[in-house]
């Protein structure tokens, strides 16, 4: 199973509406077990990082009004790629293009007043 991310804007009745996936596999945020490995693991939390670490048992919900915080969280994880790449045992690229479209959904949530949904 894959990890997948979505933008996503709260109707009037709070529920989530996805918005339409990008083309060409930019919805994906990693294999199921990245979630211990990369996004949730001790070298994650070690960056002070605070969303990405709840993919350790969970789906990452970022609410509109915790976006500049999660952005900020990306911003400051970003030069630390490489890193976490060696300590997970995936190679640099996948890491990187994964962190991409985590990070190009949470710019399209500004965008649009949304969220974002790592699932």
């Amino acid at each position: 199973m894959s990890l997948l991310v979505h933008t996503f804007v709260l109707a009037p009745d709070g529920t989530m509406d996805l918005l339409e996936d990008p083309p060409g596999g930019r919805d994906l945020a990693g294999f199921e077990r990245s979630r211990t490995t990369l996004w949730g693991s001790a070298a994650m939390r070690a960056l002070g990082a605070r969303f990405f670490p709840l993919l350790d048992g969970d789906d990452l919900r970022v609410q509109p009004e915790e976006l500049a915080e999660f952005l900020a969280e990306c911003d400051a994880v970003r030069p630390h790629l490489a890193a976490l790449a060696a300590h997970s045992g995936y190679t640099e690229e996948y890491v990187t293009a994964r962190f991409d479209n985590i990070a190009a959904a949470a710019r399209r949530a500004r965008e649009v007043g949304g969220g974002v949904l790592v699932w």
